[in-house]
């Protein structure tokens, strides 16, 4: 019971640090525009008999946002790439109006942004996502800290698992 609440304990300190250091890279890096993705990191850790896991929540674009995505002319080490579709220009209508780069009109009112939209869509498709390891950097930083004895029992339980998986 006492091995069980320091695993807790020691999870809940690697999470939180994980979400702290992800969401001040988000700022960090201009990349919290909306706040959605920042608004949405988090964490749960569930336990279902002597398993104890830990599991990272986001939006789904958060993964995009932190491995980066290569376009069609300008790759990135990353699983994602862009092929033969562009992003929806619409999903850049609130961003542009957010980054105060929305053209206005005679007496201040918004103008359409559907060329402006369809410009970054088209430009983002050829250029892709620089990836910004915003999550992923803190993560491996925090692994590192965990202290050896902790890592050492974790790792023969995932040692153990992979067992059991291949021998089904």
């Amino acid at each position: 019971m006492l091995a069980e609440q320091y695993l807790r304990d020691e999870l809940n300190k690697f999470a939180k640090y994980v979400i702290q250091q992800s969401r001040s890279n988000l700022s960090k890096g201009k990349k919290n525009v909306s706040k959605e993705l920042y608004n949405s990191l988090g964490y749960e850790i569930s336990q279902s008999g002597s398993t104890m896991s830990l599991g990272f929540d986001m939006v789904d674009y958060g993964k995009f946002q932190d491995r980066g995505v290569s376009g069609t002319e300008k790759k990135y080490n990353t699983p994602y790439k862009y092929t033969n579709k562009m992003p929806p220009a619409k999903a850049f209508d609130k961003w542009t109006v957010r980054k105060g780069i929305a053209p206005r009109g005679k007496g201040g009112k918004f103008e359409k942004r559907k060329g402006l939209n369809y410009a970054i869509a088209k430009s983002i498709y050829k250029k892709g996502i620089r990836p910004s390891m915003f999550f992923t950097k803190p993560f491996a930083a925090a692994f590192k800290r965990l202290p050896d004895e902790l890592v050492e029992a974790y790792s023969i339980g995932i040692e153990k698992q992979i067992q059991v998986n291949i021998s089904k």
